[in-house]
């Protein structure tokens, strides 16, 4: 199959254009950069040359192609509504093209991104699922919330978890995650809603005390009040309790996460290299 993929050079991206090629599947990857081309070429993908917001790319890129993984997205914080709307714009085209062909369209969930995957999910004679990944996605590449919790603790001098950090945290493994949008792309129903979990629930406390022996810091218990003000926007995520599972995603695809979980991720080192 020819598969276009959005987000082709990004940190979970990359990752799905190996898995796909080593499938033996073609991948046209968008891209707005030169170096980005390159990285495409060295995969072994075909380019495509666009942006999120220049839709017309975006049509021609799904009508070339038998399926899309849409992975782009823009994480603009500081205009987030903004971010959504680029998104449903991009589903609306790229699912347009699509729609009446039978084909597969794999979109990834985002926080309060529900208009995207209902106009997905709308798209008549179009096999859509979507993906809701873990909020930590980590691997042996350095990106991801996990890295911003380390240049955190870099910049503070300490680990911080918030209460008593029993609060947990779903992650995956961005190479589980990979294998996971293309089992999407091969087999899931349409309609399908596709948990991307590989830990089920990790106490931010052991996240926080994992840092912290790996950066020689204190590890240290803040206030809810304090969150904002030591994480940033992270903040309202550190205090979260949001365990998940993906039971039902691995009986529907036969999917099994098998690399390396958060913590043992973590505890080989390379996060904290450089």
């Amino acid at each position: 199959m020819r598969i276009f993929v959005t987000g082709a050079t990004g940190y979970i991206g990359s990752a799905v254009v190996r898995e796909l090629i080593d499938a033996g599947h073609k991948v046209i990857g968008l891209t707005r950069s030169n170096n980005g081309a390159a990285v495409l070429k060295e995969a072994g993908a075909e380019v495509h040359r666009g942006a999120l917001d220049d839709l017309d790319r975006l049509r021609s890129g799904a009508a070339a192609a038998d399926g899309v993984i849409h992975l782009a997205f823009k994480h603009d914080f500081s205009d987030f509504a903004g971010s959504l709307t680029t998104d449903l714009r991009a589903v609306e085209t790229m699912g347009a093209a699509l729609e009446g062909s039978g084909k597969p369209f794999v979109i990834t969930a985002h926080m309060n991104g529900m208009a995207s995957e209902n106009a997905a999910f709308a798209l008549a004679g179009v096999r859509t699922s979507v993906v809701n990944l873990a909020p930590s996605v980590h691997g042996e590449t350095k990106a991801g919330f996990v890295s911003m919790l380390i240049d955190i603790a870099r910049d503070k001098g300490v680990s911080a978890y918030i209460g008593d950090g029993s609060n947990r945290w779903p992650a995956v493994h961005r190479l589980d995650a990979a294998r996971l949008f293309r089992l999407a792309l091969e087999a899931a129903p349409a309609g399908s809603r596709l948990d991307g979990v590989g830990d089920e629930g990790v106490p931010f406390r052991d996240i926080a005390g994992v840092i912290g022996k790996h950066l020689n810091m204190p590890v240290v218990s803040i206030s809810r009040e304090e969150a904002e003000a030591h994480f940033g926007f992270l903040g309202r995520l550190a205090v979260l309790d949001i365990p998940r599972s993906s039971v039902q995603t691995q009986e529907l695809l036969g999917w099994r996460p098998v690399h390396p979980g958060l913590i043992a991720d973590l505890e080989q080192g390379h996060y904290f290299n450089g």
